[in-house]
């Protein structure tokens, strides 16, 4: 059995750790920091960094790689068409790796960047910034259109899915949802539970799928509340999900 916990890193990521109990070896998702990695590792010897998985090329997900990779001889696995530091396999749509014994299939989800990639295996989602709880990632690179589709193709895994995501956004996002739905019950409810963890000093992570499709205005563009919100901000009749999508990644920039 693989255990998974978040290492903290600067102000709100998590570099989330994979661990292999039985032979000792570990990997981590997305160090956008060595230090927190080799503190973990310095205060467990008897653990192995044997990989090291980067969803895309923004400096907080690669700036520990080549640290970690030089003191451990990791693996170092990411997207084919970003510049991955330290890279030594290169990651296409719809290929499948094996890490710790786990067998993860590869998702292009283009949005935040262009060569984005997601890894799933069997009901967990290592998504980078591509799904946030509660919200999605910027769009630096690519198109509504793009970051749509990928949220769909993640929307369409088993509602069970745990969301591993790689910030502490879940608050802020919230907000935002009640914004856009304030008379969804999910959506409030959330936000206590959530107002109560933070204030707690505890992480919102992981979410699931089931969660965020009840909850997160960027997973429910065909809800009909949803686009007349939408609607009602930029003054037009949003025609299509991707075009209420574009509507809302436009206010939550703003928000």
């Amino acid at each position: 059995m693989i255990q998974i916990s978040a290492l903290p890193a600067f102000t709100d990521n998590y570099i989330w750790l994979l661990q292999d109990h039985h032979n000792r070896r570990c990997a981590v998702v997305d160090p956008g920091d060595a230090a927190p990695v080799l503190a973990w590792l310095a205060e467990h010897p008897e653990w192995v960094l044997s990989d090291i998985l980067v969803t895309h090329h923004h400096h907080d997900h690669v700036g520990g790689v080549e640290r970690l990779k030089k003191a451990t001889g990791a693996t170092v696995y990411g997207p084919a068409s970003e510049n991955i530091p330290g890279r030594d396999v290169a990651l296409n749509d719809n290929d499948r790796v094996t890490v710790l014994g786990w067998e993860f299939d590869v998702y292009a989800v283009p949005g935040h960047t262009l060569g984005h990639i997601a890894y799933y295996h069997h009901g967990r989602l290592f998504c980078g910034d591509t799904l946030f709880a509660a919200g999605c990632g910027r769009l630096f690179e690519g198109t509504p259109e793009q970051m749509h589709h990928s949220l769909s193709r993640l929307a369409g895994l088993p509602e069970d899915t745990l969301v591993y995501c790689t910030h502490e956004y879940t608050l802020s996002n919230l907000r935002f949802a009640v914004a856009v739905e304030p008379n969804n019950p999910d959506i409030a409810d959330r936000l206590e539970k959530v107002s109560q963890l933070r204030d707690s000093g505890r992480m919102t992570l992981p979410s699931t799928l089931a969660l965020e499709k009840l909850t997160n205005p960027f997973l429910r563009t065909g809800e009909t509340s949803v686009k007349q919100k939408a609607d009602e901000r930029n003054g037009r009749d949003n025609r299509g999900p991707s075009e209420v999508f574009a509507a809302l990644r436009a206010w939550k920039d703003t928000f």
